[in-house]
């Protein structure tokens, strides 16, 4: 329930002598930030080899193949104990070290890294040449091998006791994701200073696994759904699909699955069925059915028609950020799918309910119907026009935006700030309509699991799979489908979506024929 205002007196606003339109000021902006964007262009970049000096460069990679970041990367010269250069390799595992100058009589390399076992690398006598005549040397590609400690068991522990919390809802999701973040970042400030070997990840490392791309998309999403569900555009739609039916039941259920579906394949199924179900219990009451006859095949079909879209659930918001797969991937690879399922759910629903269906009597009263009709109505229609013309090019952008690399999260944030201009609303009414609980339950969901990918369970999940899998697409197809059929049935599908996605991209990197990310 939204909170109530009070209407307080307001001081006339003083006349602006200088006023200063919102789109010369946004045109000003987008000036400054091209022209600084072309000075950031043309500074001049600084390397070990402008400067002339002698250089250590390389990359450090765990035992899977894959780039580890943050790794300290420390040189001692001459068998002395002080530290003469460091560096931390970059997220894709690459280290670069401009050397003072020195006489190089001897060279050791030490890499160290959290829930790693540390590497040592000594340079050879040519190689102390190369760099007493200011020459830059590639290091071997350095592997470092996972070492299980105690935050490695404080990790999983608090991700397989946040998952079994959110199963038994015994908390509220989000509750349980931030007792999770709480439970690994205290144990690592707190814990360190006891034992290093309780150290999960800092905060800087947990912000870095928080996957912006899905927050903002998600946050955008809300506000436009949010203006939209003002019109009673939803309500409207419901009513027209009794109208449609003519009171015969099976074909009503018919008309309100592919609604829902296509509704689902382009908002939040969630909040699709939120608006939906109102008026069809409204409908269902009327025309003396069972309402769980006409709302439980509008669930099922809202899940299915939100497969075929990137923004259609929150688990394809995750898998297409993580894996950069496209709005139009989305669509022309699982609509076919969709479709299908559609059919056979439309088949299973009119065998189930089959008897409820015939026991409606027919039509509505006259004025059951004038009721309905009224609760069906379009509020806003103004409203209704400007925020359906931006959706509409938001959708177009959603398709053909990422051809000149404008991503999805961009055009959610556009299409709501646009909308909530056009439309002229509250700004704070309309950011009471996000739902900042979920939001929240993303960002610290995200921090847990880059606490046990942090730690090696994941790597450890991916090569034991990797192992009975082998190179055999097909087995992995069975694998992954199954499992995440079977455990999303117990585990909530978004911390199983967010976990598992590491463990597919490793396999799709490892399996020649998953390149076309198929395992996705």
């Amino acid at each position: 329930m939204r909170d109530s205002q009070s209407v307080t007196p307001q001081r006339p606003r003083r006349p602006n002598p200088h006023p200063v339109s919102v789109g010369r000021l946004l045109c000003g902006f987008l000036v400054i930030l091209v022209v600084a964007c072309g000075l950031v262009e043309r500074l001049p970049q600084a390397s070990a080899s402008d400067s002339g000096s002698s250089a250590l460069m390389g990359w450090i990679y765990d035992s899977q193949g894959q780039p580890v970041r943050s790794a300290e990367v420390e040189v001692y010269v001459n068998r002395q104990e002080e530290l003469f250069a460091s560096d931390r390799s970059a997220s894709d595992g690459a280290f670069a070290i401009a050397l003072p100058e020195s006489t190089f009589e001897s060279l050791r390399v030490e890499v160290d890294r959290a829930h790693f076992h540390s590497q040592t690398w000594s340079a050879s006598g040519d190689e102390l040449a190369s760099l007493r005549q200011g020459g830059t040397i590639r290091l071997p590609d350095i592997t470092l091998e996972r070492r299980i400690t105690l935050g490695f068991w404080i990790a999983t522990l608090t991700f397989v006791g946040m998952l079994v919390i959110i199963a038994l809802e015994k908390l509220h999701n989000t509750m349980a994701a931030l007792l999770g973040t709480a439970i690994v970042l205290g144990v690592s400030f707190v814990g360190r200073p006891l034992n290093s070997n309780l150290f999960i990840l800092d905060f800087d490392q947990a912000l870095q696994y928080v996957d912006f791309d899905v927050i903002f998309l998600v946050m955008g999403m809300m506000i436009v759904i949010g203006v939209l569900e003002t019109t009673g555009i939803f309500q409207w739609t419901a009513y027209q699909a009794y109208r449609l039916s003519r009171g015969r039941a099976w074909l009503l259920v018919i008309i309100l699955m592919i609604l829902t579906s296509v509704a689902s394949a382009m908002l939040d199924n969630v909040t699709t069925m939120l608006l939906m179900a109102p008026i069809t219990l409204e409908i269902a009451l009327a025309l003396g059915i069972n309402p769980l006859s006409l709302i439980i095949p509008e669930i099922l079909a809202s899940n299915i028609g939100g497969i075929s879209t990137l923004i259609g659930t929150p688990t394809n918001i995750l898998i297409g950020s993580y894996a950069n797969i496209s709005f139009g991937d989305f669509l022309v690879n699982l609509t076919p799918g969709v479709i299908l399922a559609q059919a056979a759910l439309t088949g299973y629903v009119l065998i189930v309910y089959r008897r409820q269906y015939r026991e409606v009597s027919g039509g509505l009263s006259d004025r059951m119907l004038e009721r309905l009709k009224e609760n069906g109505r379009i509020t806003q229609p103004a409203t209704l026009a400007k925020a359906g013309a931006v959706f509409a090019v938001m959708l177009l952008l959603f398709v053909f935006g990422e051809r000149f690399h404008l991503i999805p999260a961009v055009t959610a944030i556009l299409g709501a700030v646009f909308m909530l201009l056009l439309v002229e609303t509250d700004i704070r009414e309309m950011l009471r309509i996000v739902d900042w609980t979920t939001l929240m339950f993303f960002i610290a969901l995200f921090m847990v699991i880059g606490a046990i990918q942090e730690v090696g369970l994941i790597s450890m999940i991916a090569a034991g799979i990797k192992q009975v899998v082998g190179e055999n697409l097909t087995l992995s197809l069975m694998v992954i489908i199954w499992s995440g059929a079977l455990l999303s049935g117990v585990i909530d599908n978004i911390p199983f979506t967010a976990a598992m996605l590491p463990v597919v991209g490793y396999l799709t990197r490892t399996i020649p024929s998953a390149s076309s990310k198929v395992l996705f």
